[in-house]
């Protein structure tokens, strides 16, 4: 199909990947040739992963926010951010867009993916909100304020699509996150679902409803 047509029938439907384990750097590398090698034909997909322990650095990070990697490989990436920490418990969803053809911005794109993993929140249990100048998900306090941070957005556009995307700490050894400053933020509180109380802190059932959302947000019309 042209790139014309599909303007004309509107988004394609966006293939979601079931939850799997992966070595992170194997999915950056996967990631940067599907990019750099799709075409206007090329399917947008959504990747649901867990990794095991990893450190990245995104384009703003600074060396100061890594405190104590101690035996925790650190990676350099291209997405946006600082530095953070991926894991055993946690649910990454790579986002692997075209964005001209959903008529989405960087703002907008960003902005769906907060509210798609705000909402997978809710039905686990857990109020969740964003904080103003500071991307991602945060616990809602009981006086209404973001507190501790529970999912991280970081994302690199390269020729008009998306790759990289978001990460929620489901249930979590949540130590790591002490070893730097999580998003460049030094005493930054990082919390999980299980840690929240949550009766649902299953990583692969929350994968399978964020990735749900996710992809129907991403489907509708704009």
């Amino acid at each position: 199909m042209s790139a014309a047509a599909i303007a004309a029938t509107g988004p394609a439907d966006i293939i979601l990947r079931p939850f799997a384990p992966v070595d992170y750097q194997r999915a950056l590398t996967r990631m940067r040739e599907f990019t750099a090698t799709r075409t206007a034909e090329t399917p947008d997909e959504i990747w649901l992963v867990e990794h095991p322990a990893v450190f990245t650095l995104g384009l703003a990070s600074r060396e100061r926010h890594l405190l104590a990697t101690g035996d925790i490989p650190v990676v350099q990436t291209e997405r946006g951010g600082q530095v953070t920490y991926h894991g055993p418990g946690q649910v990454v969803a790579y986002l692997l867009l075209d964005l001209r053809r959903r008529a989405l911005t960087v703002r907008t794109l960003v902005h769906g993916i907060e509210q798609a993993a705000i909402d997978a929140l809710a039905a686990a249990g857990v109020a969740a909100l964003r904080r103003a100048g500071a991307p991602g998900v945060y616990v809602r306090t009981a006086q209404g304020e973001p507190g501790a941070k529970i999912a991280s957005v970081g994302i690199r556009i390269q020729r008009g699509c998306s790759f990289h995307g978001l990460a929620v700490n489901v249930a979590m050894d949540l130590e790591p996150f002490s070893r730097i400053d999580p998003c460049g933020y030094p005493g930054l509180e990082v919390t999980d679902l299980r840690s929240q109380g949550s009766a649902a802190a299953d990583p692969a059932v929350f994968a399978a409803d964020l990735g749900e959302r996710l992809r129907q947000h991403f489907e509708e019309p704009r």
